[in-house]
């Protein structure tokens, strides 16, 4: 009598494939993959070349190793941080740039490790069309938008500069934003790219029902309007753009940008108005502490008969702080916002102590040390709801999203581009501002000591504008909105639904990939037993 073991042997797990490109070809493509995507933003702002960038630096990565994606994310980061935040070396020289750049660009390289991960564990794991064409193009759009995340938020607060879901401004995918937000449309134009991957290493073009996945991804983009919000009138915005010495490093006398907003403001005096707005360090006094100061923000209150929105440096006891005024000649500041992100190596230092060896004649320029603000983002204008953003507060996705949850109507965002003067920061800056308004469905009025400024529709349209480096003033009637878009609801459970999401099942799927082969190592060989 004899017996035969029937259990079927457990599916080996495949290997990984191998990089998709050599090093050698994989390396000087990274480079060309950031600056491709350079052009993407302002001032060339061809929003249509992320795509082939996206796609370029994940081709790179595909199959790749721990330490040559390390190598390939770098060289990609470098090339795109280097050249768009070439306006960080306009006055303070090349340290800040390169230290900046660099750091942008090793984060970039870290990050660029699990989306090398992903390509290595996922066909492995689910190697059929859904995992291929779907599956995997979603962990991988997750892990991107998650890389996006860290760099906004770590070390010192971030800077998400530089998002994909920002280059869109421009192009017929930025609707989507309202919506999902800016991180939520970085997913999806990244998905798109990374479907498309797919499709072709796949191989089998002839299979149309393979191309549904991607095909579905891009009419989203394409079809989805933005999300309507309600109509609620109008309020009628003077702004000044005094063209002032407002740089850190300009040469000026006592209160001369004081004087430049003045004089940028007098052709206002006899409109009627319902704000007269300033631009950030608009006032070079504090108002609160200079009685002088005060008196002629009075008098000019008074003169266009309306409460001005001005910034200034104020004083508290020890904290300095970057401020919003709302001020009336009765009252004087009736409402004040802090600036809630004060630039780091900028407007204060970090670790002033550790870092000051390094750099002691750059960090003993940074003499002020502003605190952060804790105040909600609005003002009360009369009834109507101001959201608020002071400079790179704009670039926070928190900033503007408490703003219209505490019921922002419209959003007055007051800056100072005087220290990128001759550089595209300014309309880099811009494109972010535009961006808030479609994500928000309200209409921003985006301010600049030098320019460029401008009152922007809620979807996204110019309705009035100053050019860069000229004095000058707009007088506009802005269209008001209610109720709250998607974006601004869901916008922090998209993000922590995509990044977190994305970073638990990279960690699953390496689990799953250990535990099968090591089981598969351990499955005997079927053989047969005679007794």
């Amino acid at each position: 009598m004899s017996a035969v073991s029937t259990r079927r042997p457990r599916a080996r797990l495949a290997e990984p494939a191998p990089p998709v490109l050599r090093l050698a070809f994989a390396a000087p493509l990274s480079v060309v993959a950031g600056l491709l995507l350079v052009t993407a933003f302002p001032a060339l702002a061809w929003w249509p070349m992320a795509l082939p960038a996206v796609v370029l630096a994940l081709v790179v990565l595909a199959g790749r190793g721990i330490w040559s994606s390390l190598l390939v994310g770098f060289l990609f980061g470098a090339a795109f941080f280097s050249v768009n935040l070439l306006f960080t070396a306009r006055y303070l020289g090349p340290i800040p740039w390169i230290a900046l750049s660099v750091l942008e660009a090793l984060l970039t390289a870290v990050f660029a490790i699990p989306i090398a991960l992903a390509y290595r564990w996922m066909p492995r794991l689910a190697p059929g069309t859904l995992g291929r064409l779907v599956l995997l193009p979603a962990l991988v759009a997750g892990l991107w938008t998650l890389r996006e995340q860290i760099v906004g938020s770590w070390p010192y607060g971030g800077f998400p500069w530089g998002r994909i879901g920002v280059s869109q401004v421009n192009g017929p995918f930025a609707e989507v934003a309202s919506w999902v937000g800016m991180s939520g449309l970085t997913f999806l134009v990244v998905l798109l790219c990374a479907m498309a991957i797919e499709f072709v290493r796949t191989g089998r073009f002839r299979r149309l029902a393979r191309a549904v996945p991607a095909a579905l991804v891009l009419i989203v983009l394409v079809a989805l309007p933005q999300f309507p919000t309600t109509d609620a009138g109008s309020l009628r915005v003077g702004a000044a753009q005094g063209n002032g010495p407002a740089g850190y490093f300009d040469q000026r006398s006592r209160n001369a940008v004081l004087n430049a907003q003045l004089a940028a403001s007098a052709p206002l005096l006899g409109q009627d108005m319902d704000v007269l707005l300033w631009p950030e360090g608009g006032v070079d006094s504090d108002p609160t502490a200079s009685r002088p100061t005060a008196a002629v923000l009075d008098e000019l209150s008074r003169r266009v008969d309306a409460p001005l929105l001005v910034s200034a440096v104020t004083e508290r006891g020890p904290d300095l702080f970057n401020s919003a005024l709302l001020w009336t000649p009765d009252g004087g500041a009736i409402a004040t916002y802090d600036k809630r992100h004060p630039v780091p190596f900028g407007e204060y230092v970090p670790d002033r102590a550790f870092w000051e060896p390094f750099a002691p004649d750059l960090i003993g320029l940074i003499g002020r040390e502003y605190t952060p603000g804790t105040a909600s983002p609005l003002f009360d204008l009369n009834g109507v709801g101001m959201g608020l953003a002071i400079c790179f507060d704009v670039i926070y996705d928190d900033v503007v999203w408490d703003g219209a949850a505490a019921g922002a109507q419209i959003y007055m965002f007051q800056t100072n581009n005087a220290d990128f003067r001759g550089t595209d920061e300014n309309l880099q800056q811009l494109a972010f501002a535009r961006m808030r308004a479609i994500e928000t469905g309200r209409s921003v009025v985006n301010l600049s000591t030098v320019g460029t400024s401008q009152v922007i529709a809620p979807d996204g349209a110019t309705l009035d504008e100053l050019p860069v480096d000229v004095a000058g003033h707009m007088l506009t009637d802005v269209p008001l909105r209610t109720g709250l878009t998607p974006a601004t609801v869901i916008g922090p459970a998209v993000k922590i639904v995509v990044g977190g999401g994305s970073l638990v099942a990279l960690l699953a799927a390496g689990v799953l990939v250990a535990v099968r082969s090591r089981a598969t190592k351990k499955t005997p060989t079927p053989e047969g037993a005679g007794v």
